[in-house]
């Protein structure tokens, strides 16, 4: 299994891996669905373990924790997801080919 915030840091330092659109989808209580947001819109700062900031339309930032975060998708393609409470995620080995459906039954 890894972690979302390990990907979330290869995203963000491996230059060849991090070379590509991504987009994270969180899971929003007051919407009580699934957010899908572009990577360039995401804030880490150092030292902040426990979620990354989400840059809003208004300029505001939220935090969202990283345990909310449902899936990661690659140029379109899903590479990462979490299907909830007592389940584990469905993702691959980093390093190869991805999964290209989202197994806990989101679109």
């Amino acid at each position: 299994m890894t972690p979302i915030h390990d990907i979330v840091h290869r995203i963000m330092w491996d230059s060849e891996y991090g070379n590509a659109h991504f987009v994270i989808g969180y899971y929003d209580r007051v919407f009580k669905r699934i957010v899908r947001v572009s990577f360039e819109r995401i804030r880490l700062e150092r030292g902040q373990h426990f979620g990354f900031d989400l840059i809003g339309s208004d300029g505001e930032a939220r935090m969202v924790p990283f345990h909310r975060v449902r899936e990661v998708v690659r140029n379109g393609e899903l590479v990462w997801s979490w299907c909830g409470a007592g389940r584990d995620p469905v993702n691959s080995n980093l390093d190869r080919r991805w999964r290209g459906r989202n197994q806990c039954g989101a679109t």
